[in-house]
């Protein structure tokens, strides 16, 4: 049988010498100055309470220098950033991508000298194919026009935007910055389903005005959709676009709750939400459950918004789901305006880390998915595909469209733009530079003024670098780029396409009512999943299946 009475000549180990040496300075201290007996005595008191505590057996073990573990570990993030990570590893960003955007946003030199750092021989290498007659591109010509049958309003946007995030997320000097940036460089800024608040219309930007579960801005007392409160809301023109998230890339499925501490009045009047209570984000939407309650939704929205288009935005999770999406749209006619599709890589200001690293597909897979889903329906000259998922550079962005979208949002990126370091803090209010917290003192340090000008700068850099690309390939426009255009390694290391390594389907192979023999000859997977995949329903398939 064992005891845990400690035998005193335990206190004599090594281990507990520092705490002795504390003790020792502080009585001979007291001969030699007063400084240094209080700087003993504390030392040794700091001792005693690690010894006392029972939370932590490495400070009971180690008195005071148990500490240096916990000290240690607190600032490991900024020591791996700052000295041993290289500039090319990606956690999340790298620093190669960071000091990119830097340079931009601050309109420094952002050339590299003595050739690429890249091994360009490695599997997975990716370049974009030059022409021998290249030809000059303005960057302002880079714009997509939105809209579709049924649109009044169709929008002619940037092919490079401010991804979605939310005041409450991002302070609002954030979003004043963001948005007086996109003002001034003539793109979008999406409001993340935070709706919209009195900084995001100060400066007059283009705003999408993103709706999520919680229908924030356009919701009734008891957190449904209020078809009034929406069309008051819409009809501003400022209000360029209406994107429904039906799920988001960080954390897809998976709702959320903005705590009562954090809920002040310039979010509650936002969100049409009560002061002092939980603000909740359901993980699904009571508008619609179905196919074709979304596409009937999207139809209510459009009419109710003046003809403005409406579209929504996913990361995809079950492939039968997103096919019953489409099936709903051959059998309906109604189609949304466009679709933007974010990746299980995108950001978020706090995630599950299972969510995080374990759900939705990736961004790249997820474009391709979606956009060979509407060749193949013959319905992609119908919608716009915007694609959403660390995008910082204008070679990022050709990669989307050579995948398939039309234009790109970026969230982090812009974040960098504002004075993001990566601290990798969003999560605890804590963030050092003033982007995302809602702490006052915090978020005086980021300047409006000076931020929304790196804000313009990056985004204008980035599609200034865009369209030279562009002229090097001998194009007019980043919708030439087909996957053709794009090279990249196979496993055995040979100059390849990238159309030979990804998913690809001709144009109106697949119909409403095709059944398993009709799509035998099909990659998966849509010859598994489109003859299961229903129009009326979500959820998942059978066991069995």
């Amino acid at each position: 049988m064992t005891t845990n009475t400690a035998n005193p000549l335990h206190y004599l180990h090594l281990r507990y010498w520092p705490w002795w040496g504390a003790g020792v300075l502080a009585l001979v201290g007291h001969f030699v100055h007063p400084l240094l007996s209080i700087l003993g005595l504390v030392l040794f008191y700091l001792g005693v309470k690690d010894i006392t505590q029972t939370a932590q057996a490495v400070r009971r073990n180690y008195p005071m220098t148990g500490r240096l573990r916990y000290a240690l570990e607190s600032i490991r993030p900024e020591i791996r950033q700052y000295f041993i990570e290289s500039d090319a590893e990606k956690l999340p960003f790298s620093r190669k991508q960071r000091a990119l955007v830097y340079a931009r946003s601050k309109v420094q030199n952002d050339k590299s000298g003595f050739g690429t750092i890249e091994d360009l021989y490695t599997v997975n290498t990716e370049w974009l194919a030059h022409s021998m007659g290249p030809i000059h591109v303005e960057p302002t010509d880079l714009r997509v026009q939105v809209g579709g049958k049924d649109c009044r309003q169709p929008y002619s946007i940037s092919v490079f935007n401010i991804s979605a995030m939310s005041f409450g997320s991002l302070s609002a000097n954030a979003i004043l910055a963001l948005n007086k940036g996109a003002a001034q460089g003539g793109f979008a800024h999406d409001t993340g389903e935070g709706s919209m608040s009195v900084h995001h219309r100060k400066h007059g930007g283009d705003l999408i005005w993103e709706i999520g579960s919680g229908y924030f801005g356009c919701r009734d007392s008891e957190g449904r959709f209020d078809p009034q409160r929406f069309a008051e809301q819409a009809k501003d023109p400022q209000v360029k676009m209406i994107e429904i998230k039906v799920s988001q890339g960080a954390k897809p499925g998976h709702g959320g709750v903005l705590p009562a501490a954090k809920v002040n009045a310039e979010i509650a009047e936002a969100r049409g939400v009560p002061m002092g209570k939980d603000c909740v984000s359901p993980a699904h939407h009571s508008a619609f459950s179905t196919p074709v309650e979304l596409l009937s939704f999207i139809a209510q929205l459009r009419e109710l918004s003046g003809g403005k288009p409406v579209g929504f935005k996913l990361c995809i999770g079950q492939v039968h789901e997103w096919f019953g999406v489409v099936k709903a749209m051959q059998k309906s006619d109604i189609f949304p305006d466009f679709i933007v599709v974010d990746g299980s890589e995108g950001g978020t200001g706090a995630a599950p880390v299972e969510f995080a690293d374990h759900m939705g597909m990736p961004m790249r897979d997820g474009l391709r998915l979606v956009h060979m889903t509407m060749v193949g329906a013959g319905l992609r000259d119908q919608v716009k595909i915007g694609a959403s998922g660390k995008v910082t550079s204008a070679f990022d962005i050709a990669r989307c469209m050579a995948l398939g979208a039309d234009w790109c949002n970026s969230a982090r990126g812009f974040m960098f733009a504002l004075g993001c370091i990566q601290s990798r803090s969003c999560h605890t209010d804590h963030c050092p530079t003033g982007v995302a917290t809602q702490d006052p003192l915090r978020q005086k340090a980021l300047v409006v003024t000076d931020k929304a000008a790196r804000v313009a700068n990056f985004h204008g850099n980035t599609l200034k670098n865009l369209a030279e690309m562009m002229g090097a390939a001998g194009l007019t426009h980043p919708r030439q780029i087909t996957s053709d255009l794009i090279m990249t390694r196979d496993k055995s290391g040979g100059a390849v396409p990238l159309r030979s390594t990804i998913l690809n389907l001709p144009i109106g192979t697949l119909h409403a009512n095709a059944n398993a023999a009709d799509t035998q000859s099909l990659p998966e997977p849509f010859k598994t999943h489109w003859p299961l995949a229903s129009a009326e329903r979500f959820g998942p398939l059978p066991r069995s299946v």
